[in-house]
This record gives C-alpha cells, structure tokens and sequence, in this order.
C-alpha cells in the first residue's frame, strides 16, 4: 500500500466530491463533514460514473444512471438500483456488491489517500 496526496483541503469544500488519481489508481474523493473519505470512482452495479452522482442525506453517494446508493463511509450498498421500474430484473445478474474504499489522510491541509 502507499500514500498520496490528492489535493488540499481547501480544495474540495463540504458537501463535494472530486475525481483524483493516487499513483495509477483513480479515486473519488468526498469532504463529508466528518472528514474526507474516498472510494472506488465506478457504481458496482454498471461501473456508472459515481462522479455525476449525487451525495444524499450527508453520507451516503447516489448512483446517477440506476440510483443505487452506498455509505461513502464503509462503501456497504444502502440501497440497490431500482431506477427506472424494470431495471430490477438486471439485478438478478448484477446482485449487491459494496464500493471499495481507501483510507484517508488530512495532514498539514493536505489529504492523502491509500492504495
């Protein structure tokens, strides 16, 4: 595993996220106001870009294509795609996987991620 530094902290405001690459692996990395978390860029359902989603409710990211929600904190699915009606048939391929997540690090204004 190493560490990089993404971004500074006044970079990224509460309540944003931003794509960001650590070593040759891409991130998303969120300021939540707990902190700063980072996940896989990519929904588990149909690898949608977690990046044109939607933080809901402070904590967790909504999927834009089938809004399948996860726990920016522990990557464990909220709720599984059920958008549009229907696109729970695919679900019987495509069942729940969690985001993988990556440990975080805010240090003189810097944050650093772990791959």
């Amino acid at each position: 595993m190493a560490r990089y530094i993404v971004c500074e902290e006044t970079e990224l405001p509460v309540g944003e996220m931003k794509l960001f690459k650590a070593g040759n692996t891409k991130v998303l990395v969120y300021h939540l106001e707990d902190g700063f978390y980072a996940t896989q860029p990519s929904c588990t359902h149909v690898l949608a870009p977690l990046s044109r989603g939607k933080i809901i409710d402070g904590h967790f990211i909504r999927c834009p294509f089938h809004h399948a929600e996860f726990d920016i904190r522990t990557g464990e699915v909220h709720q599984w795609a059920n958008f549009p009606p229907g696109i729970q048939l695919l679900n019987v391929v495509r069942s729940e996987k969690a985001l993988k997540t990556h440990p975080t690090m805010l240090e003189d204004g810097k944050v650093s991620v772990e791959v």
